[in-house]
């Protein structure tokens, strides 16, 4: 059985908005964290300004928060919390593996799908340490969550899930604070599928509100959306109800409403008549995960002979160009079904 240390340390790999937001998080409940960054580069730039200027200014790091971008760092961590763009994280694992031991944890906070191989975040860390002999525990950190409202200490609550829940519960404490809640899982499929696929409803969302559409079509588009996840998760092994709860109904709800996603911001300005390579241009460096997901959660999909209808439209709007307001009436116009 895995036992931590009291004061265990923390590594968070990934100095994006999210992985700052975790960080923040961390050192305000009185943990020493290190907040790892891609380079030696990006880390200074932190550093020197005392704060995260490109992905979340305006929140100063505490003396708790050690910035690097040294990879031997992770050598001396006890958990270590994944927060690397669902692109760079095999190769990046490839650089830390060397650095990581038996003793340690690894809790994957990445929302995507690996492309091509169509393996989840915590498939994709486990298939790359193997490489080096190591076998850790892997969990999935997963919830309605804008990094944004977390690095504010707004309150905030999220699923960790691991295969053995006695680990889970260790995460639960050392996470936990008065504005950071945890609730435990020991469905780490269905955490992070519904964390994932969320975010290729999320565009539909925000294309539905760029051309002008309300409430009704929002609506629509949440609860089949859910539909579909669920579909795929469950036929990938999760649990009907881990996608009724914060991990899937909960994100779908936050990503698809809310002004600070990005994926529906990306959706928007689909809407609006913007063209997908002006747009990620435009997100300064910040990753919109669902673009790239959308395509490897219709190849997972295909492999279990899943519809997903609404990620198959948004495929045709991001890869081929298609009007939305064409997808909008294609969808509308597929043959009468029952609800369930």
């Amino acid at each position: 059985m895995t036992v931590l240390p009291m004061s265990p340390r923390i590594i968070v790999l990934g100095s994006g908005a999210w992985g700052t937001a975790i960080a923040l998080s961390l050192a305000r409940n009185g943990r020493s964290v290190t907040l790892w960054a891609h380079s030696s580069e990006a880390a200074r730039e932190i550093i020197s300004a005392g704060e995260n200027l490109q992905f979340l200014p305006g929140f100063p790091l505490p003396k708790e928060i050690t910035v690097t971008g040294d990879n031997t760092a992770v050598a001396h961590a006890d958990i270590i919390v994944s927060v690397v763009p669902s692109e760079f994280l095999r190769p990046t694992m490839a650089r830390l593996r060397p650095h990581m031991h038996e003793s340690q944890i690894i809790v994957s906070a990445t929302k995507g799908v690996e492309n091509n191989t169509f393996l989840r975040m915590t498939q994709v860390i486990a298939s790359s340490i193997a490489e080096a002999g190591l076998t850790l525990p892997i969990g999935a950190f997963s919830g309605p969550s804008f990094a944004q409202e977390v690095a504010e200490g707004q309150p905030t609550a999220v699923t960790v899930a691991f295969n053995d829940p006695a680990i889970g519960s260790l995460v639960q404490r050392e996470f936990s604070s008065e504005t950071l809640r945890l609730y435990t899982s020991s469905d780490v499929i269905g955490v992070e599928l519904g964390g994932a696929l969320k975010n290729v409803i999320a565009i539909a969302a925000g294309i539905a509100a760029g051309v002008g559409l309300g409430y009704n079509s929002s609506a629509a588009l949440i609860t089949r959306g859910i539909a579909e996840i669920t579909r795929l998760a469950v036929a990938c092994g999760g649990r009907r109800e881990t996608l009724a709860g914060l991990s899937g109904t909960g994100d779908l709800v936050l990503t698809c409403t809310g002004t600070l996603s990005r994926n529906r911001t990306v959706g928007y300005e689909l809407g609006q008549g913007r063209k997908l390579p002006e747009i990620l241009a435009s997100l300064g460096g910040k990753v919109a995960e669902g673009v790239l997901t959308t395509r490897a959660a219709l190849g997972l999909a295909r492999q279990h002979r899943i519809e997903m209808p609404i990620a198959e439209q948004m495929e045709l709007i991001l890869e081929k160009g298609k009007d939305p307001r064409e997808a909008i009436k294609d969808l509308m116009l597929r043959p009468g079904k029952r609800e369930h």
